[in-house]
């Protein structure tokens, strides 16, 4: 039933349960795993900067985020080759994280998607939203949620 699981990451210790259980997920259904991590556009405002400095500033910050995106999806690459688990990585810009984990879906040809759920509830999540809401809503696919 399951063959191509993507499994989003940001990092967090909440992301890296799921990565785990997603992994043992896969290995028990024969899935590989697509790990995906979304790098989200830097805003930088400055109102003292010139152009040129403020494109160097926003350059850094993007190469910074993209390497920590790529420890994040080898941590999963480890993860998946000691669970002898076929591991497939995306790491690319994406509008909003949600948007960047439809579409990865989508482009990787993946049919389902195992991701943690922060827990918020109530007021908190009205204010602040949840990637995992908004994936549940536009996702086409099923969307395996880990408490």
């Amino acid at each position: 039933m399951f063959r191509r699981i993507l499994i989003p990451t940001d990092g967090s210790t909440v992301a890296g349960k799921a990565v785990r259980a997603g992994v043992r997920f896969a290995k028990e259904t024969g899935a590989v795993v697509v790990g995906y991590c979304a790098i989200e556009p830097v805003i930088v405002y400055s109102v003292r900067e010139s152009t040129a400095s403020h494109r160097r500033r926003v350059a850094e910050l993007e190469r910074q985020t993209k390497a920590a995106a790529e420890g994040y999806l080898a941590v999963m690459r480890k993860q998946a080759a000691a669970a002898g688990v076929r591991f497939e990585s995306l790491c690319d810009r994406a509008a909003t994280p949600y948007e960047g984990i439809v579409a990865a879906a989508r482009r990787k040809k993946c049919d389902t998607i195992f991701m943690a759920s922060r827990g918020r509830s109530g007021l908190q999540k009205l204010l602040m939203g949840s990637v995992t809401s908004k994936v549940l809503v536009r996702s086409k696919i099923p969307v395996l949620v880990y408490r």
